[in-house]
């Protein structure tokens, strides 16, 4: 028998040598990854160990967030946080965004999003808030927007565990908003009529946070403008 194989549902499978010679690594060091728990156990047959494209692409993403930085046991809490995040089925439980654009990422490219920022505390706090969701090895944030404002908001030097803090109060403040607005709306008509007239709740909130921040950024007693 060869180094590699193909399950039935066609995925291909390697033995630790080839799985480290594909990796670029040692098999030293795919022992120890393991050991570590920084990669999921491998299929058993027997004596032989069959790993698959699940590991090779984990061995990869530690490869590149040790290149940037990150220390073992900072990629065993991030790889403990995401084996614990929702899968993004769950996380769009209802249903694709009807107006976001959701991103796949991977753990690389979420970490360059937010150099030096993406630790374990605040990739929880993104997966409790349902940003984040995992799709096998592949990360997935809820929203366009949401992701390049949230790393915009950290090039401008404020700590993404600040801008989390402030999106979960945002969220509070966002549900209460949309309840107001769906039972107005329910009450003098339809279900159908909250989508239909949901540009209107939007606009509505839009000119009162420009309002809101024209008086906060003109101070106490300054006429804005």
């Amino acid at each position: 028998m060869g180094d590699e194989t193909t399950t039935g549902d066609g995925r291909r499978e390697y033995r630790m040598e080839e799985l480290a010679a594909a990796a670029g690594i040692t098999v030293r060091t795919v022992r120890f990854y393991r050991e570590r728990g920084l990669i999921k156990p491998p299929r058993r047959e027997g004596r032989i160990a069959w790993y698959d494209g699940s590991h090779l692409s984990r061995l990869r993403t530690i490869a590149a967030l040790l290149e940037r930085g990150h220390t073992l046991n900072g990629i065993a809490e991030l790889s403990e946080a995401f084996d614990r995040g929702r899968d993004v089925g769950e996380l769009l439980g209802l249903g694709e965004p009807t107006e976001e654009t959701p991103v796949r990422l991977s753990a690389t490219e979420l970490a360059d999003h937010f150099a030096g920022e993406v630790t374990p505390e605040n990739l929880q706090a993104a997966l409790d808030l349902g940003y984040l969701g995992t799709d096998g090895e592949e990360i997935v944030h809820v929203s366009r927007r949401l992701l390049d404002v949230s790393a915009a908001l950290v090039r401008e030097g404020i700590p993404l565990a600040e801008v989390l803090g402030a999106a979960r109060t945002v969220r509070d403040h966002a549900d209460a908003l949309a309840a107001l607005f769906a039972d107005l709306v329910r009450a003098h008509g339809t279900d159908k009529d909250v989508e239909r007239l949901r540009p209107l709740a939007k606009s509505v909130v839009e000119a009162e946070l420009s309002m809101a921040l024209d008086r906060r950024m003109a101070g106490p007693g300054t006429p804005p403008g």
